[in-house]
């Protein structure tokens, strides 16, 4: 019998393990190629992970919920052709099994990274019959993928080649619509109670990005307990300089130039005169983080939330920064981020204000130890002191809100970082860019 291991996959350089959370085939099944077998997380990754061989499934070395470090076996599929597939219209005999003795086993079975100009995830399948079609890479990376994360799959890259051609289109493979069996990596200590669920209701299974949001918030609260401060930050300056700026940046740049980047810069500076807020806790030790990494929330079409992550975001220009949020907000909402930009992370920015929220109570992203919400920018009457006394003028006006992990930070060093970045914000200076 001629067997073929399917192997966790490496997501990212800093990726060592990931967990199962969707287990979608049995001991027996017989599947195709790019069959999807199982869904996995890591930190706010998720991926699905189909087969690049067809065959019968005779092992499977680990279930939902289950951490497998990369590299390891986690399925084992027969590639004879002896086992008998289940009765279709098409016999399992007209597919010749691939010769798995000399076929290496690759780091990343399923999925790698492309290293075109634009850096997407391709699954070897995928990446085969583009090449035997003599599809560009320019080309691939301009199809519309229905996969997860908006990534191209086998039925993509197949109705792409007979498009080419001509031929009719082959209708896309049916979705699986099951609902998926609930993710277990998540253990609370808490049991959350019964929720019933009257006839007319409608139950909507969460997707593999919602769970691990869902899993993660529920392990933040529980593992930090979380204090929350507040300061209204005046940043009129910035609100004009960025008004009087905007357009010749872009020209200038080929960016937009949006409030998260100087939000970003003053945090960066604020974190390096501040260090204690750009840790870690581990037991009973507070890590340090060396380096400035700073994530930011980005909210997807399909309601979900990723975090991408500026590194050194300390020694880049502001107009670096401009530049890497740009890149990154672009790379979220095409689904084309890759696990090392979304890894990383010391600190996180979450932008409520964009939905015209004016103040949250923002959730640490673990394992980090603060987040700052930046709410929406409004105008307000203020009175000001001048040497000819008191008035009152209209002045641009934002609520940061700052959760910490009330372990390690204590409410007058929460508050010196929060007005430290307050005053970077405030006194803007155009020599600042």
């Amino acid at each position: 019998m001629a067997t073929f291991d399917i192997k966790m996959p490496k997501m990212g350089e800093s990726v060592t393990e990931c967990t199962i959370t969707v287990l979608n085939v049995k001991v027996g099944d017989y599947i195709e190629e790019d069959t999807d077998l199982f869904e996995i997380t890591s930190a706010k990754t998720a991926a699905t992970i189909p087969s690049p061989v067809a065959g019968t499934i005779v092992k499977i070395n680990y279930g939902e919920g289950d951490t497998v470090a990369v590299g390891e076996p986690v399925i084992i599929v027969d590639t004879s052709g002896q086992a008998v597939a289940p009765a279709t219209p098409a016999p399992a005999a007209e597919k010749e099994a691939p010769a798995p003795a000399a076929a290496p086993t690759p780091s990343i079975p399923v999925t790698e990274v492309h290293r075109g100009t634009v850096e997407r995830w391709y699954s070897p399948v995928v990446l085969e019959r583009a090449k035997a079609a003599k599809v560009s890479q320019e080309e691939l990376d301009k199809i519309q993928g229905t996969g997860f994360g908006g990534r191209v799959s086998k039925a993509d890259i197949v109705r792409y080649i007979e498009q080419k051609k001509g031929a009719p289109a082959p209708t896309p493979r049916a979705e699986r619509t099951a609902a998926p069996a609930p993710a277990s990596s998540a253990r609370p200590q808490v049991a959350a109670p019964a929720v019933p669920v009257g006839p007319e209701d409608r139950v909507i299974p969460m997707d593999p990005i919602r769970r691990i949001i869902a899993d993660r918030m529920v392990q933040s609260v529980q593992v930090a307990p979380h204090v929350t401060s507040f300061l209204k930050a005046d940043i009129t300056d910035l609100v004009k300089w960025r008004e009087a700026e905007k357009d010749s940046f872009k020209k200038r740049e080929g960016y937009s130039l949006t409030y998260m980047s100087p939000v970003i810069e003053a945090v960066a500076r604020a974190l390096k005169d501040f260090p204690r807020i750009n840790a870690a806790v581990d037991g009973y030790n507070i890590i340090e983080r060396k380096h400035v990494n700073v994530g930011m929330a980005v909210a997807l079409p399909d309601g979900n939330l990723v975090v991408p992550v500026i590194r050194d975001a300390d020694k880049l220009s502001l107009a670096g920064i401009a530049e890497q949020v740009a890149r990154l907000a672009d790379k979220s909402r095409k689904g084309q981020l890759t696990p090392d930009e979304m890894s990383g992370g010391t600190f996180t920015i979450s932008n409520y204000g964009s939905s015209g929220t004016l103040f949250g109570t923002p959730i640490i992203n673990q394992p980090e130890s603060a987040i700052l919400g930046i709410g929406a920018i409004e105008k307000e009457p203020t009175i000001l002191e001048t040497p000819a006394g008191d008035v009152i003028a209209v002045r641009h006006k934002i609520y940061l809100s700052f959760s910490y992990d009330h372990r390690i930070i204590d409410g007058m060093l929460g508050g010196a970082f929060l007005q430290a970045v307050a005053r970077y914000l405030e006194e803007w200076k155009t020599n600042n860019a």
